[in-house]
């Protein structure tokens, strides 16, 4: 195998080493979920691994905010001691993983903005469905939806913080 790498050159070396940075970038990760942190947050155990993961393109309410405990909960009952498949797209800066959650068929992430218990986080993704599930859901004045002003959890903990 060493051989084969060594006798191949320069852009085709290249091209082979971007695509495995690639795949090993969007690896997908399959485990048993282990502990739920918040509504947007839980740690699943990978080959006796502990990896927390982040869900991509929401934000649920922090969990002192009205429907906070609601969103955590919700995930809690829906993937709590499950084996989950995690699309990793990226790692933050607390080294957390950054992904897309699917269960039994289900992407968990849409599943939260559908019942309004997350803000579609418009910073972070633009993708036109998902920002249509939460229009939808405040429409028909789902979950956080039901109050008269909710405040994105971004705002809430920047004026945490001051």
């Amino acid at each position: 195998m060493k051989s084969f790498l060594n006798s191949i050159k320069g852009p085709c070396r290249l091209f082979l080493f971007l695509l495995f940075l690639t795949s090993v970038a969007n690896a997908q990760l399959v485990g048993k979920v282990v502990s739920i942190a918040d509504g947007d947050t839980f740690t699943m155990l990978v080959d006796n691994e502990q990896i927390k993961v982040r869900l991509h393109g929401i934000d649920c309410p922090e969990k002192s905010q009205p429907y906070g405990n609601v969103a955590k909960e919700f995930l809690s009952s829906s993937i709590f001691g499950k084996v989950v498949s995690v699309k990793k797209l990226d790692v933050d800066r607390y080294g957390r993983t950054i992904g897309m959650v699917t269960v039994d068929g289900v992407n968990i992430n849409e599943k939260l903005l559908e019942e309004g218990l997350a803000w579609h986080y418009k910073y972070f993704d633009k993708n036109a469905a998902w920002a249509k599930l939460e229009d939808v859901s405040r429409k028909e004045k789902k979950g956080l939806w039901k109050e008269p002003n909710p405040t994105p959890p971004w705002e809430w903990r920047k004026q945490k913080s001051n």
